[in-house]
């Protein structure tokens, strides 16, 4: 009996201590949870949340955070099958410690933004807000708060977002840049220019959004602009007045009716007709003789089908008759917004369809296209906060929402592809692609990786791991894919808008002509690399092409097995 009694009490001092144990490490992480969000109030988060009704942070990121799948990273598998490829490469069975860095980069990249995604929603308090500053520490000359429609923008000659870093300066700097009139902010990130001040004007306490890059601003509201005149800062702005010749074209048999401005200027120049067309907001600007014309590209002057330079050489300041038959054309500062509003969709998609592509094949930008020529956000498998502070909003959405046009993906794998029921399955160049994506390792999405980088053991280690990972993802897509609509990143570039227009029928989507044309004016968005690039740059070994070009083979035969058109060209031999 005191044998047992002794057994209980030993039993009962260990459970204590554990209990102790776990009491106080549970306390510890309260506080330093209480400790870093003591001022976090979860507020209005979006646009569509109506005024004081709190954002449900769960729904939207904590469903994103609880799927075990969006800790996951997409792993380099060949299917069965595929013995050659596996023969290719016996390096790559032990796991290359660039896969499981991966995995670690994607969990710590949706902590970090989901405590980003908070500290964004740090109340503000109205009554503090009132007519902020707004000619005190701003330089422009603050004209009120105004309606702002989404469908009939006043302020639509140029259009910009950060959703992180967004301050009144900033916003009049761009706008002065670009020598317009007026610079409107909307939301707390989003900035407006024109040449035109919106005609309903609002009470000032309904611009209550705080900028998301500076405390204390206020940066417009919902539906609601702060709106600033900075035609004062020209003078001191960088002026951006380059204007981009697009080449010599046939001209339209009526320039009146195609085009909706017009002057004619006896002693006519490309500068003045330029900053005519951009005082109207047209982003072209045609020049016949002594006519200038300002107006977008359109059905009846596409761009498409240039003309010999040759005869438009000399058209300046001559007379009709002699140069009606062709027209030089000039892009404008104007930025093309005929395209730029887009929403999430009203209803849920019925089909979950995908956006699926190896990394560093130019799923971003494919992403620019689609929304822009469909007028609906795209989402993401992932989060990432650069994409989402550079306008593409559905990176916050969850991925299984069904409230954007398609998914961005890069998984590849049996259960991953039946989730959805349909797939774009965008193919690059692996060459292209495996830079493209070192680039985005080491320098993010517009930067170049530095020579240090492509000379390190990184770079050997990871075209080892990657290149069969490319030849995988084709290949499980092909094999496991309900309903697949494959395009080549290198066709898409070529020819745009007849491809983006399968992309778009297979999206179950009808779009204009103008509103591609549209896009195709605005083609290159806000992710086209910038900085020093490497000029007959060559970090591919001839083992690397060895290895290189039997994946591109393999996957070639697979294509054309399914009765796809085969890769291009271009792709071997190297």
């Amino acid at each position: 009996m005191a044998k047992a009694f002794f057994r209980l009490q030993k039993f009962l001092r260990r459970t204590q201590f554990l209990l102790f144990f776990l009491t106080a490490a549970y306390l510890m992480a309260g506080s330093l949870l209480l400790l870093q969000r003591t001022r976090l109030v979860v507020q209005q988060g979006s646009r569509g949340t109506p005024a004081g009704q709190a954002l449900l942070v769960p729904e939207v990121l904590g469903a994103g955070l609880a799927d075990p799948r969006a800790a996951q990273s997409p792993r380099p598998r060949l299917p069965a099958g595929t013995a050659t490829l596996q023969e290719l490469a016996p390096a790559q069975r032990h796991g290359p410690h660039w896969l499981t860095s991966r995995n670690s980069e994607l969990r710590q990249l949706r902590r970090r933004w989901f405590h980003r995604f908070i500290s964004d929603q740090e109340p503000m308090q109205t009554a503090g807000l009132k007519a902020m500053k707004h000619t005190a520490e701003h330089k422009g000359t603050y004209m009120g708060c105004f309606s702002d429609d989404s469908r009939e923008r006043t302020l639509k000659g140029a259009v910009f977002y950060d959703l992180r870093k967004m301050t009144v300066s900033h916003c009049q700097e761009a706008c002065a840049e670009r020598a317009y009139t007026y610079a409107g902010l909307a939301y707390g990130a989003e900035c407006y220019c024109g040449n035109k001040l919106p005609v309903t004007a609002s009470r000032p306490e309904e611009c209550n959004s705080e900028c998301k890059g500076e405390k204390g601003s206020v940066c417009g509201g919902v539906n609601r602009l702060s709106v600033y005149r900075v035609e004062e800062l020209w003078a001191a702005a960088p002026r951006r007045r380059n204007v981009i010749y697009r080449g010599c074209f046939r001209a339209p048999e009526n320039l009146t009716d195609t085009f909706p401005a017009s002057l004619i200027q006896p002693n006519l120049t490309v500068e003045m007709c330029s900053e005519f067309c951009s005082k109207k907001e047209f982003p072209l600007a045609v020049i016949r003789g002594r006519e200038c014309y300002c107006g977008y590209p359109t059905g009846r002057f596409s761009l498409h089908g240039g003309a010999d330079r040759q005869l438009c050489s000399g058209m300046l300041n001559v007379s009709t008759a002699a140069g009606g038959k062709y027209c030089l054309v000039y892009q404008t500062p104007v930025q093309d917004t005929r395209c730029t509003d887009r929403k999430f969709l009203t209803t849920k998609s019925k089909v979950f369809v995908a956006l699926s592509s190896f990394p560093g094949a130019g799923n971003t930008w494919a992403r620019h296209l689609i929304e822009h020529a469909t007028g609906y956000y795209t989402g993401s498998y992932y989060f990432d906060g650069a994409l989402y502070n550079k306008g593409f909003k559905g990176e916050k959405d969850h991925w299984r929402s069904r409230r954007t046009i398609c998914v961005k993906t890069h998984e590849s794998g049996k259960t991953e592809i039946e989730m959805f029921d349909s797939a774009i399955l965008l193919i690059r160049n692996p060459y292209k692609s495996l830079m493209a994506e070192f680039n985005r390792k080491f320098a993010g999405h517009l930067g170049y990786a530095t020579d240090r980088n492509w000379k390190s053991k990184e770079w050997p280690d990871f075209v080892n791991s990657y290149a069969s990972w490319w030849a995988s993802h084709v290949l499980d897509w092909l094999k496991y894919g309900k309903r697949l609509l494959v395009i080549h990143y290198e066709d898409l570039k070529q020819s745009l808008i007849p491809k983006l227009k399968e992309m778009v029928e297979f999206l179950n989507m009808t779009v204009t002509e103008d509103r591609l044309l549209c896009v195709e004016n605005n083609r290159d968005g806000n992710f086209k690399r910038s900085g020093a690039k490497q000029k007959n740059f060559e970090p591919f070994t001839q083992e690397m092409k060895d290895l290189i070009n039997s994946y591109i083979l393999t996957v070639d035969e697979a294509l054309r097995g399914r009765n796809f058109t085969g890769l291009p060209r271009e792709y071997v031999p190297r």
